[in-house]
């Protein structure tokens, strides 16, 4: 029995083809769990591995997909029996391992977490990836100390997924969010998700010398990197924290120490491919408790398989808002 697979393939001359193919569950990986799956999703990631960019697929024929929401139809593997409801994010699924867009996936248990109580396969792709790593970093900033009370908690490159989903999360849970966004259009949406005010991005992304500035945030979670990152890294309050998730603005960091030494600043890297399996439920957990879904609700576009590849160049682009899931089965 056949199902349908979006197949990512690389010619002898380097040129790049995505074509969706009817294929055999016996051409699937390697792998102790395959997985029916329902949802998947497109995040940065998988705007590369669908345009060959990056490097990060090494070897074609490729199913990308960095994450999967679906049911368990056989497992070797005492975990996990089918008809467990399963979600998958990380583990370089959809980079060297084939990932979620298709309708079926073979992969190995220790990379699955269980479907937590009250999210559907659907909500946890319009989750997905981006919202597991914002909840990581709001866990991390919450275990160094940011509480609601300590003041504004600033969001860089905020409409993107991970800033969406960490500007519902952070206003759910009772903090004055202040969002950074490119794009003036995108105010009123980001006051929809709990926004407490709208930062332009060009006030807070021009490298200045001084290495500190006004004490302003108390805590910051930075999709951005680049010199927004070292300005933000001086105007965040004595002992508060930056979690920094992404690099849109580049992987150069040109700040000094004296953030670090004069007013205790934490720098905290958040990775969500390698999380340890109890940091994952842990965060699934909280995301089923904190996440606000109806918030998301109106930002979730929903696209069957075959829309994906037209995708991929617009999110590397900028030019995707909100969460966009896939669904295999349409």
């Amino acid at each position: 029995m056949t199902f349908k697979a979006l197949i990512v393939n690389k010619s002898e001359d380097g040129q790049i083809s995505q074509t969706l193919q009817n294929i055999n569950e016996t051409d699937l990986p390697e792998g102790n769990v395959t997985v029916d799956i329902a949802y998947s999703s497109v995040n940065y990631k998988d705007g590369l591995c669908l345009t060959g960019g990056g490097g990060l697929v090494r070897k074609f024929p490729h199913v990308p997909g960095i994450d999967f929401a679906g049911t368990v139809s056989t497992s070797d593997d005492t975990r996990y029996a089918p008809g467990d409801e399963v979600v998958l994010t990380g583990w370089r699924v959809g980079e060297s391992h084939w990932g979620g867009y298709a309708q079926k996936a073979r992969v190995n248990a220790d990379w699955l977490v269980p479907l937590p109580d009250g999210l559907s396969a659907r909500d946890a792709m319009g989750v997905g990836t981006a919202g597991l790593t914002a909840m990581l970093a709001i866990q991390v900033l919450e275990d160094h100390g940011l509480t609601p009370k300590k003041g504004e908690v600033l969001v860089t490159g905020a409409s993107g997924g991970v800033g969406s989903v960490a500007t519902a999360i952070l206003a759910n849970l009772g903090y004055q969010v202040a969002a950074v966004t490119g794009r003036p259009e995108t105010a009123t949406y980001l006051k929809s998700l709990g926004a407490s005010r709208i930062v332009a991005r060009e006030d807070i992304s021009e490298t200045t010398k001084r290495p500190l500035e006004s004490e302003t945030w108390a805590g910051c979670i930075d999709a951005v990197g680049g010199s927004m990152l070292a300005r933000v890294l001086g105007q965040i309050n004595y002992g508060g924290s930056v979690a920094a998730i992404g690099l849109a603005g580049g992987a150069a960091l040109p700040t000094t120490v004296i953030p670090f030494l004069l007013r205790g600043v934490n720098l905290l890297g958040i990775d969500s491919v390698m999380q340890p399996y109890a940091n994952r439920v842990n965060a699934w957990n909280r995301l089923a408790r904190d996440l606000p879904m109806e918030k998301l609700g109106d930002v979730i576009a929903e696209i069957p398989l075959e829309d994906v590849v037209s995708l991929g160049p617009k999110i590397l682009a900028g030019q995707v808002q909100g969460r966009t899931i896939v669904n295999v089965t349409a």
